[in-house]
C-alpha cells in the first residue's frame, strides 16, 4: 500500500499555500452571499419597516393575503381596514404588503 503513495506527498502533507487558498475561497463564499442574498433581504425589510411606519387614517393597501381596503384606523400592532362599504376588518400591521396609488379602489 505505501508503494502507492507519490514521494511529492509523503515527504511533506499538503503544500503550504493550500492553506491560504481555503482562506481566500472562504472569505469569497461569505462576500458572495452578503451582497446576493443578506443584503437584498435587509433592505427590503427596511422599505417595508418605512412603509408600515407611514401607514395613516385614509390609505389605500393591499394586504399579503390580496385584501384590498383603505386603512380607518391604525393601532401599534394593528390596522383597521374598510374592504366594502359598512364592512371593516382587522389585520396585523405586518400583513400589509403594499401600498396602493390614491383612487385605485373605487377604479377596481
Amino acid at each position: 500500500m505505501i508503494a502507492l503513495i507519490s514521494p511529492a506527498y509523503a515527504d511533506g502533507g499538503a503544500p503550504a499555500d493550500a492553506g491560504i487558498f481555503n482562506l481566500v475561497l472562504l472569505v469569497g463564499f461569505v462576500i458572495i452571499f452578503y451582497f446576493l442574498m443578506w443584503r437584498p433581504q435587509a433592505k427590503r425589510t427596511k422599505e417595508h419597516k418605512n412603509l408600515l411606519a407611514s401607514l395613516a387614517k385614509g390609505t389605500e393597501v393591499v394586504t399579503s393575503g390580496g385584501v384590498l381596503g383603505k386603512v380607518t384606523k391604525v393601532d401599534d400592532n394593528y390596522v383597521v381596514l374598510d374592504v366594502a362599504e359598512n364592512i371593516e376588518m382587522k389585520f396585523q400591521k405586518s400583513a400589509v404588503a403594499a401600498v396602493l396609488p390614491k383612487g385605485t379602489l373605487k377604479s377596481i
